[in-house]
């Protein structure tokens, strides 16, 4: 299920393992989409493990079953779990009321 990223949403950026952002091992990065420039691809403001933000551009936005998830030695952003089950609920809601109209 291919969720789409809207401005504003908060997501998980996971950083590449040669960045400088403070984080703590093998936990994401909380940020922020600042620009959408497709399903796959975002800006994003990044709070590091210490509440510094930082801008990236051009971030490569993971979503299962679109696409492999990346390396670990590359930058991703991603849902958290929460946002998917929601969208999953959604989903099925929205299929259940179909039936019953149909």
């Amino acid at each position: 299920m291919i969720i789409k990223p809207t401005v504003g949403r908060v997501v998980y950026y996971w950083p590449d393992t040669q960045q400088d952002l403070a984080a703590l091992a093998g936990q994401p990065l909380a940020a922020h989409i600042s620009a959408v420039w497709s399903d796959v691809c975002v800006n994003l403001m990044v709070i590091d493990a210490n509440g510094n933000s930082h801008s990236r551009t051009s971030v490569l936005f993971y979503q299962e079953g679109a696409m492999d998830r990346p390396a670990e030695t590359f930058a991703f952003a991603e849902w958290m779990p929460y946002q998917t089950g929601q969208a999953a609920k959604t989903e099925k809601l929205q299929a259940q009321l179909e039936a019953k109209t149909a």
